[in-house]
């Protein structure tokens, strides 16, 4: 009879001191202030994966890893490494002969080292990338590939000089100049047609800053 009074007693006391450690769990997290990612705070995102406009379709998922902190009151709020994960919303290849690439991405959820995930959608400021003329159109969030119109010009007037000179020497006279660049230049206008422009790639490792249009609480 002892020991069964006593067991019941050592329960209660388990009991109480979990409820108690439960309320005042409850009580710190109400008292403690929510911290807060402001509207404008900028982060930089760098790539996991790496996609393309040539074989990228719409509903394909993008992951990155944040790059820079977020810091908030002197406390960092979203550490380096945080888990980030988006979809492609648009793709379009470039044209053979208008249209430039474009990529658009939607990120949809920022995880936390603690497992907290939070659902956001900043949108795109601007991407690293490099030699590859890319840039972003901040009204639409989309990167866009920079038009090729110079440099099919270019190509154009390369292959019709081209041809100019291998025509006059070979008929030694301005006639065969002649006919030789307008070979060329058809040469060169079909081989414009016949290619595409650079296509948008981002590839592992590319960096991308985005800009939080609303405040997002952290728990």
């Amino acid at each position: 009879m002892i020991l069964l009074l006593w067991a019941f007693n050592a329960n209660l006391i388990a009991m109480h001191r979990c409820w108690t450690v439960a309320f005042l769990s409850l009580l710190l997290a109400r008292l403690l202030p929510s911290a807060e990612i402001p509207q404008g705070a900028h982060l930089l995102l760098r790539m996991v994966n790496s996609v393309n406009t040539r074989s990228a379709q719409e509903g394909d998922y993008v992951y990155l890893h944040t790059a820079s902190p977020i810091v908030v009151n002197g406390q960092i709020v979203v550490p380096v490494g945080s888990y980030v994960q988006g979809v492609i919303s648009r793709t379009k290849r470039s044209g053979r002969v208008t249209g430039r690439a474009e990529l658009g991405i939607r990120l949809e959820t920022l995880t936390l080292a603690s497992g907290q995930t939070l659902k956001f959608a900043p949108h795109l400021n601007s991407v690293d990338g490099g030699d590859s003329e890319q840039s972003v159109d901040k009204r639409e969030s989309m990167i866009q590939q920079k038009g090729e119109k110079l440099h099919d010009a270019g190509r154009i007037a390369i292959l019709a000089g081209t041809g100019a000179s291998i025509g006059g020497i070979a008929d030694r006279s301005f006639q065969g100049a002649g006919i030789g660049a307008g070979a060329g230049s058809v040469v060169g206008l079909a081989t414009v047609l016949l290619s595409r422009g650079k296509e948008v790639e981002l590839r592992q490792g590319t960096t991308l800053d985005v800009v939080f249009d609303r405040p997002v609480a952290i728990e």
